[in-house]
């Protein structure tokens, strides 16, 4: 009876070996393809390597690689630098580098600042602005061309004469305006603010005290 159970014994003891052999096979196999893995790290990295910084994030921190000369470190931020725009994935939140002449982006197709020498309109950022608009050099933004805008004119003032209503039949009335909206660089220029014609009054003395 007890004869029988002896070779029961090492096939049982034979399979339990190849199990364990091939559990620190595939522990070995994981361990080459990610050499350094560590679950232990710091700076809100989820996974890590020795060489290349954060491999995975910790939830809601977004994932995004630095270049320190020639190598790329990944690093786990709660927000993406200037110059990236966020991306929010089921298994991952990655920072995406804006456009070449983008300085920062809402996402890859909006940008909201150009780099220098570029002007930002509707979100694209332009060498020339289109026609119709203008280049503020101070926003660097393609905005609208302003045209001056003057008030109506005033009424015109008392006929006179070197100063005076008196004493004279020929004198000068005037008029003015004021300028209410300054052009920008392409706008048309302002007009005139003032006005001058030639009258004629019936000649009155001059009282007491004034000079005709």
């Amino acid at each position: 009876m007890h004869l029988r159970l002896v070779p029961w014994f090492f096939i049982i003891l034979n399979f339990m070996e190849y199990i364990g052999s091939q559990n620190a096979s595939r522990g070995r196999r994981q361990r080459r393809m990610h050499p350094n893995v560590s679950q232990g790290c710091q700076g809100g990295c989820a996974t890590c390597s020795d060489y290349n910084g954060c491999l995975s994030c910790k939830p809601r921190l977004f994932f995004v690689l630095e270049r320190i000369g020639m190598k790329q470190i990944g690093v786990c931020l709660s927000s993406c630098p200037s110059g990236y725009y966020g991306t929010r994935y089921p298994d991952i939140n990655k920072c995406t580098k804006c456009k070449a002449d983008c300085d920062t982006c809402f996402n890859k197709n909006f940008c909201t600042k150009c780099k220098s020498g570029f002007y930002l309109h509707l979100g694209k950022c332009l060498d020339n602005c289109p026609e119709g608009l203008e280049a503020n050099n101070h926003t660097m933004e393609c905005v609208s061309i302003v045209h001056c805008e003057a008030s109506e004119w005033s009424p015109w003032s008392p006929c006179m004469k070197k100063g005076k209503t008196c004493g004279f039949k020929r004198g000068t009335e005037t008029r003015a305006r004021e300028i209410v909206q300054h052009p920008s660089a392409k706008g048309n220029l302002c007009p005139p603010t003032s006005e001058t014609r030639k009258c004629t009054v019936q000649r009155k003395k001059c009282q007491k005290g004034e000079r005709g």
